[in-house]
Formats: C-alpha cells, structure tokens, sequence
C-alpha cells in the first residue's frame, strides 16, 4: 500500500560523502515517520535516522554529528546527507516507513561501501 522508492548509496574512501533519498508513494497517511535503518554482513538492522512530520529527528550515537536528516513533507521525501564517512558506515540502508494506520515499510535498500 505504501511504495518506498530509495536513492543514493554508493562507493566512498573514508571522510568522502554521500547522500541518499527515499520518496513515499501510495496509500501515505498525514503523519509517518521516514528515515533510515542500515545493516552490515552479520550484524543487526539498526536505526541510523528517523523524522516524523512534526520535525523531530532521532539519530544513532554513532552518525550523530556527521550525518543529517530532512524531509519535504509535500513531496513524501526524505534525505539523508553523511559526511566523514568511516569504515564503520559500511551497510545496506534502508528506507524505513511507518504510520498508525499502514504499519511499517522498507526500501529496497542501497549499498554504501566506504573503503580505502
């Protein structure tokens, strides 16, 4: 019911940047939460951003002072701008949709590589 198309992600060196979008299509409510959730080889899928509608932004310790968060409320969209990019970043990430009334929704996932 709710199509999250997801942009972005890509191959960096370390320190590089890169940015990513996700646009929500379909049956959208007036109020959702958009954002981000990343997953490496092994590990947990873990909370990298999130926004609600009202502005309020959520982020991981981790990506805290280095990646920010927006959204574009009359386009359903939002964007993720990380900068000083580590090793550590290395993930599939995940748009990630919710709202009281669809329940949750995920991308089809990016691959961001930061490497040497």
């Amino acid at each position: 019911q709710v199509q999250l198309t997801e942009t972005g992600g890509g191959s960096v060196q370390p320190g590089g940047s890169l940015g990513l979008s996700c646009v929500a299509s379909g049956s959208v409510f007036t109020i959702y939460n958009l954002g981000w959730h990343r997953q490496a080889p092994g590990k947990q899928r873990d909370l990298v951003a999130i926004m609600g509608s009202g502005g309020t932004k959520t982020y991981a310790d981790s990506v805290k002072d280095r990646f920010t968060i927006s959204r574009d409320n009359a386009k359903n969209t939002a964007y993720l701008q990380m900068t000083s990019l580590k090793p550590e970043d290395t993930a599939v990430y995940y748009c990630y949709y919710s709202d009281p009334i669809n329940g949750d929704f995920w991308g089809q996932g990016t691959q961001v590589t930061v490497s040497s």
